[in-house]
């Protein structure tokens, strides 16, 4: 079709029917501004109906539509795409946000670029903006470049056409202590964050082809100059319609202090579970399988250690009495921890010594373990049931004392190391529990039948059924129970007072 055909009305309106049906957007404008025409998909880009809506001219478009750029920036009113089309210039991807000002909840995304029809002299006759709604994929770029800055892990991204960073990320930024400006537009030659990989042949190949590079280790230059462990990969992508390759990185460095770290608490551990001179022992919390076990443990209990690593507490039997073997676990496996547990334990050659038995929970390789430790308290047993046994003999009449002081021998006699949980004072009975206040009060048997009006021998059985539920031995043990538990603080004085 010649540029005269062109000229005429007739081919003018062959030329609107042709291009009414397009996906792109067209403008048609005389010379003087005056808006004369634009096909249904401008119109649908601009969020009207009719030609009207888009303004009489230039300056009337301006009024009505908003524009600014990808920055967010306005666009100058003498830098909108229709009048520069108007001062006759040839622009293309031209990318521009529209917002309509009487609808500022819709916006779209334009790529303009100009057109000037010009006659058979070259003159120009005809002006014409067309355009793409790019906002779907503005959309999603604006969603990738949210993602792209806010995704911890450093990255770095670059063209592969000239193979120049062409994005970085906060992250790659802060684990190297680069600028911005140190980054975008170097290439990879400059700033190579392959030189040190460990597979870089392949690696450099992959980028090469812009294919999938593996994740593998490499040393990562600083701006300091020093160097970093990281495990880089790179991943192909395409942004604006350009091949790129997207790097990204884990600083390995965090991870090699923890890892030196838990190395050296390891060895200091290792160290102090060896050398120390008290016996120590280290079991699985699910089955109570021993794991190790130091030399101050197998010279105290006389063991070889081919008979008791690997074996469970139960097999090696160590605890003598089973009762508080059995409370001991139970008390482990609920709370994760003793502190100071009187038992006995069996050597291996027989003898018995007594320990008080601490422990806590401990893990090992990410495993739960307990850790006990056994402080032999054989001698101070010894010493203690000497003065006990003095001390009761003192005590065969304790109305000679006044309540305090009964209280003090008793409490020199008690052992004072907190115990597994025994009963409660919920379970004496009514009976029961007056009984034990008036043994707190430091009356005999008799004196107890007379004031509660029973007879002797109830006394006596109601007594010894409170030292069985008590697990207690004697009145002093009895006393001495109660007041840790704070009970008849408010009792009366006893004779010895009065």
């Amino acid at each position: 079709m010649s540029q005269d055909v062109l000229t005429t009305e007739t081919s003018r309106r062959q030329l609107q029917q042709i291009i009414t049906g397009l996906s792109d957007g067209v403008i048609l404008l005389e010379l003087d501004q005056t808006i004369v025409w634009a096909n249904n998909a401008a119109l649908a880009m601009h969020g009207v109906d009719r030609i009207g809506e888009l303004g009489a001219d230039a300056e009337d478009y301006v009024r009505r539509f908003a524009l600014r750029y990808r920055n967010h920036h306005p666009v100058p009113a003498d830098n909108y795409p229709i009048h520069r089309v108007a001062r006759g210039e040839t622009f293309s991807d031209v990318l521009v946000e529209l917002t309509p000002v009487h609808d500022e909840e819709h916006t779209w995304v334009h790529r303009v670029r100009s057109l000037v029809v010009t006659d058979s002299h070259g003159e120009p006759e005809s002006l014409v903006l067309i355009m793409d709604d790019v906002t779907d994929w503005a959309s999603a770029e604006q969603r990738f470049e949210k993602t792209f800055a806010a995704n911890p892990a450093p990255a770095v991204i670059c063209r592969l056409s000239d193979l120049r960073y062409i994005k970085v990320n906060p992250g790659f930024l802060e684990m190297t202590g680069y600028a911005r400006d140190q980054v975008i537009g170097s290439s990879t030659y400059e700033l190579d964050v392959l030189d040190q990989a460990e597979n870089k042949d392949l690696a450099k190949q992959r980028l090469r082809e812009g294919a999938t590079i593996p994740q593998m280790q490499a040393e990562l230059r600083m701006a300091d100059g020093d160097y970093k462990q990281v495990i880089v990969a790179g991943q192909p992508l395409e942004l604006n319609d350009e091949p790129c390759m997207l790097f990204s990185f884990v600083d390995m460095e965090p991870r090699r202090k923890a890892e030196v770290a838990l190395r050296q608490s390891e060895e200091r551990f290792a160290k102090a579970f060896r050398l120390t001179p008290v016996p120590i022992l280290v079991c699985s919390a699910g089955d109570q399988v021993v794991l190790d076990v130091n030399d101050a443990f197998l010279e105290t209990l006389a063991y070889p250690r081919e008979e008791v690593q690997g074996k469970s507490i139960a097999e090696i039997d160590f605890i003598h009495d089973k009762g508080a073997k059995a409370k001991l676990l139970a008390a482990l496996e609920k709370t994760g921890r003793l502190d100071r547990v009187d038992v006995r334990v069996r050597k291996k050659d027989v003898g018995l010594i007594d320990c008080a038995v601490s422990a806590e929970t401990v893990n090992i390789q990410d495993t739960p373990c307990y850790l006990l430790v056994l402080m032999d308290i054989t001698e101070r047993k010894r010493t203690e049931l000497e003065l006990v046994a003095a001390i009761e003999e003192v005590m065969k009449d304790a109305s000679w004392f006044s309540r305090t002081l009964i209280e003090k021998l008793a409490n020199v006699k008690n052992v004072n190391s907190p115990q597994l949980p025994s009963v409660s004072f919920t379970d004496l009975t009514v009976r029961e529990r007056d009984v034990l206040e008036l043994i707190c009060e430091g009356l005999a048997d008799k004196e107890i039948a007379a004031r509660l009006k029973l007879a002797p021998n109830t006394v006596r059985n109601h007594v010894a059924t409170v030292y069985s539920k008590l697990d207690v031995h004697s009145r002093s043990e009895a006393i001495v129970w109660a007041r840790e538990r704070g009970l008849f603080a408010g009792a009366g004085r006893s004779r010895g007072q009065r």
